[in-house]
């Protein structure tokens, strides 16, 4: 009985020791380093996103976007490729009135090697500073030769549509 306690407790410990050595291993370090440069490149992106509205600079927002990307707006059919942050910012712009925002990132899934998704909440302000809408987003990114870019980005308003 003693012999099979000792050699449980040496399995188990073999196992224990292998775990631990997988959990460190460096293919496991350059996935949390993949994720970890992500997740610095998005909260960069995210940090100047609302820049181009408040400057009304459309290059800003359109650098945010992969070539390929698609823009996925609520009641709104979506609008892909390489001229659609255009087209968003210029509806987003002109006919919205976006002037500036906030996202809050929840929540960043993936391993960072080819593509992330971020979840999060988002905030629209006027010209005036006064928030007139809000609302939940999920975007996967990219990660392209020019960095980490939206590749598509969904959203909807947290309130009924007037």
């Amino acid at each position: 009985m003693k012999r099979i306690t000792q050699l449980t407790i040496a399995i188990a410990s073999i196992l224990l020791f292998t775990a631990c050595g997988a959990a460190t291993s460096p293919a496991n370090k350059t996935v949390a380093g993949n994720l970890d440069e992500a997740i610095k490149a998005i909260a960069e992106s995210n940090a100047i996103y609302f820049q181009a509205f408040a400057k009304g600079d459309s290059s800003i927002f359109i650098d945010r976007y992969a070539e390929d990307c698609c823009i996925m707006a609520p009641e709104a059919p979506q609008l892909c490729g390489p001229i659609a942050p255009l087209e968003f910012f210029r509806i987003a712009y002109h006919q919205i009135g976006l002037r500036n925002g906030k996202f809050i990132t929840t929540a960043i899934y993936g391993d960072g090697v080819e593509y992330v998704t971020e979840e999060g909440l988002w905030q629209s302000f006027d010209a005036n500073g006064k928030m007139f809408d809000d609302g939940k987003f999920l975007v996967l990114w990219k990660k392209t030769p020019k960095g980490w870019k939206m590749f598509r980005d969904s959203f909807s308003s947290n309130h009924p549509q007037h």
